[in-house]
């Protein structure tokens, strides 16, 4: 079980995920902590991300000369400073005013890629204006394909590099946390007090974001959920609007509407690795939504060499879920992922310091990175396989 190290008192520069991690606790409402913080049912899933990377072992190796290190990576072309993309998160721009844009400054300060989530606060034009690298696009297909359309077509005309479609979430899962929080609706007159009080105590954030700068909106959805009761009404559209009957026939139909790089965002399952292969996709993410959607289903490291044996070679692999550190980026990588996803992290760290706190969160995965391959005896991340680790490929698969 993963232990989370709040005791110390962070009176100096955070340095870990935990460390921001803790600030954002202490700094935003508890029902937006949960909300980012927490996972599917019983969390099972969530935890065994985190707990099944730390169980896996690098070997220590010496006297290997590891004296120019090299972190650079590619991406369906597009090269990434570090082996990181900033995932897409929705509500984001809840944790910090203009969250969205502050995240993707920082990514494009580190020379990474950021990802812009379909249920972002910040719109797809006001994220391009603000930066001058290409970023992903992340999508959900709703019932009213005309909104998947609409956003498609603004997010071509913003200069996106790549379109990840998000393919697990038919239906929400059930997130506890956010049931008792009264997130999801249907909050008792005694609830409705007590997150009156949970705001009034974090006078910081009604401040700067509740009542800061622009309204709490979905900029990529404003005709759909206008400002006024965020996250509420948003909870209704998605009862209506999310669609469990796409299939991947509708894959056909997104390329008809996009002709760049499509990664699919979702994948836990080697056969479903080889369908998204057979049925066109550029890279596929290796993913349970953080463990957000359905509990008690593998963790993504777990699941990760399966799928590379699977279609590594056919496919570029990508994987999120549990991603803390540069010594999970490595175990990751040496597994068979070009890059990973962090989504929690960044939100942590934008939601305590703003986008300097998300460029600290990506230089501490550098920098774990770079005593990472010198004491693996390592100098190029693309070199990263399974000898790396402890029992090789056999322990990732225990």
């Amino acid at each position: 079980m993963t232990l989370r190290r709040s005791d110390h008192t962070l009176a100096l520069a955070p340095a870990t995920t935990d460390d921001f991690r803790e600030l954002a606790r202490r700094r935003l409402p508890r029902q937006l902590f949960d909300y980012v913080d927490g996972g599917a049912f019983a969390e099972n899933s969530m935890r065994a991300n985190e707990d099944d990377l730390h169980a896996l072992r690098v070997r220590q190796r010496v006297l290997r000369d590891v004296s120019a290190r090299r972190l650079e990576t590619t991406v369906l072309g597009q090269t990434l400073s570090v082996p990181v993309v900033l995932a897409p998160v929705g509500f984001a721009g809840m944790f910090a005013p203009r969250a969205e844009v502050l995240a993707a400054r920082a990514a494009q300060r580190t020379g990474i890629t950021f990802t812009e989530s379909t249920l972002s606060i910040c719109g797809i034009e006001e994220v391009a204006a603000a930066t001058t690298t290409p970023f992903w696009f992340q999508l959900y297909v709703m019932k009213d394909r005309r909104f998947a359309e609409d956003l498609v077509a603004r997010a071509r005309a913003a200069g996106c590099a790549t379109l990840v479609l998000t393919v697990d979430l038919a239906v929400t899962g059930r997130r506890f946390r956010d049931a008792r929080n009264g997130l999801n609706g249907g909050i008792s007159t005694l609830g409705q007090y007590r997150r009156k009080i949970d705001l009034a105590t974090h006078p910081r954030w009604v401040r700067e974001v509740a009542l800061g700068g622009k309204p709490l909106t979905f900029g990529n959805l404003e005709s759909a959920v206008p400002a006024g009761r965020v996250p509420e009404d948003f909870q209704h559209w998605v009862a209506s609007q999310f669609d469990p009957s796409v299939t991947w026939r509708d894959l056909e139909w997104l390329r008809s509407l996009w002709d760049g790089p499509i990664i699919l965002k979702g994948i836990l399952d080697p056969e479903d690795a080889r369908e998204a292969v057979a049925n066109g996709a550029d890279a596929i993410i290796v993913s349970n939504h953080g463990g957000r959607q359905l509990d008690d289903v593998t963790s993504t490291i777990r699941a990760l060499p399966a799928i590379a044996e699977a279609v590594g070679d056919q496919v570029e692999i990508l994987m999120d879920g549990g991603v803390r550190s540069g010594l999970d980026v490595v175990k990751a990588l040496s597994l068979g992922a070009r890059a990973c996803l962090i989504g929690r992290p960044w939100v942590y760290a934008v939601a305590a310091r703003g986008e300097q706190g998300v460029v600290n969160v990506i230089e501490s995965i550098r920098a774990d990175l770079m005593v990472v391959l010198a004491l693996t005896g390592v100098a190029d991340v693309k070199d990263l396989n399974p000898s790396v680790l402890e029992g090789g490929w056999r322990d990732s698969e225990r």
